[in-house]
């Protein structure tokens, strides 16, 4: 054979040479890149919180459990929260939580009766003696877990249970007097005891999803609504109804729940952030709840909305004929009865 020349022999040796320090320099320059861990390179898991209302206790609720999520997650879980019926009325939002389009909702029990009735107990009127006594109740751990666990065969996991403060009645035309109540259509939460209390002040009782009631108050439709005045702060009412009368005759609770399709996903870790960040939010939110239901006073009046309280001869009189409401209507249901018992117990065991 003949032999290779020297030229042809050091080409070679030089595209050897070449290369070799090619993949070399490729296997430096990999050295100094960090390789990024699996789970920081996918993308978080969304969790959209959704609610009825704005920049109140509810939206604040989100605000906290939001934070406390994403924080002891590591940034696995993203909070997105979409106040002021953005994703529908309070039933869609309801639905979409139960089939996982939306991971979170909050608000009043109520609204959750035509799921169970069991969550209609929130309404009985003239059982807390006051809010900060009615806060320490849901805290209590036998009655929370049971009343969390409500809505478990219907796609709903609680994880926190709070009080925003008491009912009153924001109307269009003011009201001095309970009589004043006489033949006016007030809206209330979806729930039996609402009516009732309704029927007892000789009104209307108009069951409506949170979003139509500004509209309702505007043209006439109602004539009032029965709900917090942080609500009415926050949603403006005091255009459509500047008069608020504080019957302070029974508390808003709000309830969270998770969407059981989206939670049941989870790995167990990160179920256990979710219900550990409800838990500790609502615990921890009366203080604020408390701080804005003051605020929500100044704002009103500073908005040119006015302030009505009951004559003590009134407040007796709502005493009266609200007190039993909460035991005849659970009574005509066994499992409702129970729930409205173990309230009773825990606001016996909370009392200082």
């Amino acid at each position: 054979m003949m032999a290779r020349s020297f030229f042809s022999m050091n080409a070679d040796w030089s595209a050897r040479l070449i290369g070799a320090l090619g993949c070399t320099a490729l296997v430096l320059a990999g050295l100094s890149v960090p390789v990024r861990p699996v789970a920081a390179q996918m993308a978080p898991i969304v969790m959209k919180m959704s609610t009825a209302t704005m920049n109140d206790v509810q939206h604040e609720w989100y605000r906290r459990f939001g934070a406390e999520v994403e924080k002891n997650s590591g940034g696995r879980i993203k909070g997105e929260i979409y106040p002021a019926s953005q994703l529908g009325s309070i039933p869609r939002q309801i639905e979409g939580t139960q089939f996982g389009s939306i991971q979170v909702f909050n608000g009043p029990p109520q609204f959750l009766a035509g799921l169970d009735a069991r969550y209609e107990a929130m309404s009985a009127p003239g059982v807390f003696p006051d809010a900060a006594h009615a806060q320490r109740a849901l805290q209590d751990p036998e009655f929370n877990a049971a009343f969390l666990a409500l809505g478990a065969s219907k796609g709903l996991k609680g994880v926190g249970l709070f009080v925003t403060g008491p009912a009153g009645i924001g109307t269009r035309t003011k009201v001095t007097r309970l009589a004043d109540l006489e033949g006016r259509k007030i809206r209330v939460l979806a729930a039996e005891m609402d009516r009732e209390e309704m029927r007892r002040l000789k009104a209307t009782a108009v069951p409506m999803s949170l979003g139509e009631v500004l509209p309702a108050l505007q043209q006439g439709a109602i004539d009032g609504v029965m709900t917090s005045l942080p609500v009415m702060v926050g949603l403006r009412y005091y255009d459509a109804a500047r008069f608020h009368y504080e019957i302070d005759h029974s508390m808003i609770v709000v309830v969270s729940v998770v969407s059981k399709t989206w939670f049941d996903k989870l790995p167990p870790d990160l179920q256990k952030v979710v219900v550990d960040a409800g838990q500790k939010v609502s615990r921890e939110i009366y203080a604020w709840a408390a701080e804005d239901f003051a605020r929500a006073k100044e704002v009103w009046v500073k908005n040119g909305g006015e302030i009505t309280a009951p004559t003590a001869e009134d407040r007796a009189a709502v005493t009266r004929m609200m007190s039993p409401i909460g035991i005849e209507v659970t009574s005509r249901k066994p499992d409702e009865k129970a729930i409205y018992e173990l309230l009773l117990r825990a606001i016996q065991r909370t009392a200082q």
